[in-house]
């Protein structure tokens, strides 16, 4: 595991946008900022977007979001005038589960929805942060009780590069009040009950009283709430 004090190093004593642009500067197109258009995602967008910081943003297009996040995809576009570089799933292996399984698979067990995520999302996120030192997040610590395990910077074996999560100690309030202050497009979907927005399928409301992500994958076991997106530095703290 490589010793993240060099990046905690970088950052200290910075707010979040010095810090983006100072990492950015360290790490001169080797660093990128992955997003599914949620609150998180659109504070930090608007932080890069906004200040010209030259880090590529990124989303992976699984083909199964809501028409809500298309939208704010497409409206975040229209008012930076900057690229978000769409990763799709391969394929061949995409033809092959669908064909084999049908399109809604993920609902029968966790082994076919993992291997849904798996195609959809894990593979082609290999290839957007491929070649890269660091990735940037919007992950929060009180998102889940995983995440409150984790640091705002951490070591992504599995991809072999450094991850820094910018916004890791706000709270939600923090989010929104931010977006308010800077008119931020967000995905309305929020304001129905959506604190955590993945694909559409995978995806309800969450009702009063339940866990944050209490939304996503509602059919399983409410302790397993991640798709393996950020599944390696949480299996290293397990250890």
């Amino acid at each position: 595991m490589a010793d993240t004090s060099y990046i905690s190093q970088i950052i200290n004593g910075k707010d979040t946008v010095a810090s983006l642009q100072a990492l950015a500067a360290e790490f001169p197109g080797e660093i990128v900022f992955s997003t599914s258009f949620g609150w998180e995602d659109q504070v930090i967008t608007h932080m890069i977007f906004a200040n010209n910081i030259p880090i590529k943003v990124f989303t992976l297009e699984t083909g199964r979001l809501f028409p809500e996040t298309y939208y704010v995809w497409n409206r975040t576009m229209e008012i930076y005038g900057k690229p978000i570089h769409a990763y799709y799933p391969e394929h061949t292996a995409l033809e092959a589960m669908v064909n084999a399984k049908g399109p809604n698979s993920f609902y029968e067990s966790v082994e076919n929805r993992k291997q849904c995520c798996g195609i959809r999302k894990i593979e082609p996120l290999h290839r957007a942060v491929a070649g890269n030192k660091l990735w940037v997040t919007g992950i929060r610590a009180d998102q889940s009780a995983n995440r409150e395990d984790m640091s705002n910077v951490e070591w992504d074996g599995g991809n072999n590069l450094f991850k820094y999560h910018p916004i890791f100690g706000w709270t939600l309030d923090d989010v929104k009040a931010y977006i308010k202050q800077y008119n931020i497009p967000y995905n309305t979907l929020h304001d129905r009950g959506f604190p955590s927005i993945g694909c559409a399928p995978c995806t309800r409301a969450v009702q009063p009283g339940e866990d944050f992500r209490a939304g996503r994958w509602w059919w399983e076991d409410q302790s397993k709430k991640e798709c393996g997106l950020h599944a390696v530095e949480l299996n290293d703290l397990k250890e």
